[in-house]
């Protein structure tokens, strides 16, 4: 059964390193798949489709690694899921995760009223097809999965404008409270976030024994 764990604050750097600690565990089947969930500092990641320098530029700290996609930024308010999915078991469908990983964001987001979903051409998760409430990167190494999801909860989108996140103008971003009209707690959001990966993953096969300091999803033996 797959897990959940909740690193609450942590430096970018700091969860990188034990994100890919959990993709060896993964590999090596001593955890099962397990979703992580954290808030970042401030931090422009510059994915393997790079940036056209502005990230540099912003005065941001920027760390490089290795997800898909290009630029996007992380900063408190905003709600992270790394996926250490093994996609081996999954019949190695690469497609069909993202688009899975995607569907647990725009069910996540349904609660609150806010009809999210895909643009033609574009990663991520849109309102109105215009504006963007949650971006989408991952790497898979040896099959299992890592990086994944950032969505929009209630944060300064100002410094969106200071570099070209995935390429946009940084005017396209959005978020949760922006929607709304109204301030988020992320605490409000990670129970529907943890339901809708539950149902997405639950169903399918997810052998490994609980994770060390991962709590299990509810229904799921300890």
């Amino acid at each position: 059964m797959p897990a959940l764990v909740d690193w609450g604050v942590r430096p970018y750097p700091e969860a990188l390193a034990a994100m890919r600690e959990l993709v060896r565990q993964r590999r090596s089947g001593q955890v099962p798949d397990t979703l992580v969930l954290v808030e970042h500092p401030p931090v422009v990641t510059v994915g393997v489709g790079g940036d056209d320098g502005a990230a540099a530029a912003s005065g941001l700290p920027v760390v490089s690694t290795e997800r898909g996609g290009r630029a996007t930024y992380h900063g408190p308010g905003q709600l992270v899921g790394y996926p250490i999915v093994d996609l081996a078991a999954r019949g190695h469908d690469v497609r069909r995760f993202v688009h899975q990983v995607e569907e647990i964001v725009v069910a996540s987001l349904a609660p609150f009223g806010i009809a999210a979903g895909h643009v033609s051409g574009q990663h991520g998760v849109w309102v109105d097809g215009r504006r963007k409430i949650a971006s989408i990167g991952i790497a898979v190494d040896h099959w299992v999965t890592f990086h994944g999801f950032a969505v929009n909860v209630d944060l300064d989108l100002a410094p969106f404008e200071r570099f070209h996140p995935c390429g946009l103008s940084g005017s396209v971003m959005t978020s949760i409270a922006a929607e709304t009209g109204r301030s988020v707690e992320l605490a409000a959001v990670k129970p529907f976030v943890r339901r809708a990966w539950e149902r997405t993953f639950a169903s399918e096969r997810g052998p490994g024994p609980p994770a060390v300091g991962v709590e299990p999803l509810p229904g799921t033996p300890a």
